[in-house]
């Protein structure tokens, strides 16, 4: 049975204290600390890089998940595996090789995640299902944090995991209501930036993204 994941995303986080940040929602009961990579490229908005990733390694001991939303992967893989990535997820939708870029984060002994935004069908990656670790379907489009989930994406989920039975991560509006349509959809990790972040209890936040377990 896959585990049940909470992946609270940094990108909600209160950056001029990041590391305690990180720190307190690994005490709260994270399992993954996510977080968000965007080049202004393949999304319009500019996130983080390699040395926010290796200025947090050392704040946690849970696996860092870290999403590329950028438009050439291939060229950085090296740079966020060597910085303390655990796992590197990057879109189906980019002009490189997806199989190369997966050959690539497998080379560093890294876990390969593929992401497919709401308007790209499963079809688009089903011939890379065996070379990857995880799936992860964005219920927002990517780039902007606090955007409502689109509820359209949850056959997408079911549909998947018929097929694909290693861990599917689902990012973007998830929240105590949504976290239990992702689960019975079939996903068993979750990334919640906002709902996580924007509590004041950050533990009971998590327990609530578990109950739809």
């Amino acid at each position: 049975m896959l585990k049940n994941i909470i992946a609270p995303s940094i990108l909600s986080a209160d950056f001029s204290k990041l590391g305690q940040e990180v720190r307190l929602i690994e005490d709260a009961g994270a399992d993954w600390i996510h977080v968000d990579v965007m080049d202004g490229h393949f999304v319009p908005n500019i996130t983080i890089g390699p040395a926010v990733v290796s200025s947090i390694r050392p704040a946690t001991k849970l696996p860092l998940d870290v999403h590329l939303m950028i438009k050439n992967p291939g060229k950085y893989i090296e740079s966020f595996a060597k910085a303390g990535s655990d796992i590197i997820t990057f879109h189906s939708e980019i002009e490189e090789d997806p199989r190369e870029v997966i050959k690539l984060i497998k080379y560093y002994n890294k876990k390969a995640g593929i992401s497919i935004k709401p308007k790209t069908g499963i079809g688009a990656i089903e011939k890379l299902l065996p070379m990857v670790d995880m799936v992860l379907v964005m219920t927002v489009e990517p780039g902007f944090a606090g955007q409502n989930f689109i509820m359209d994406c949850l056959p997408k989920i079911e549909n998947l995991r018929k097929i694909f039975k290693k861990d599917i991560e689902v990012d973007g509006g998830i929240n105590e209501e949504t976290a239990i349509d992702c689960r019975k959809s079939g996903a068993n990790a979750l990334v919640a930036g906002s709902y996580v972040f924007g509590a004041k209890d950050y533990s009971a936040a998590i327990k609530n993204l578990r109950g739809g377990a």
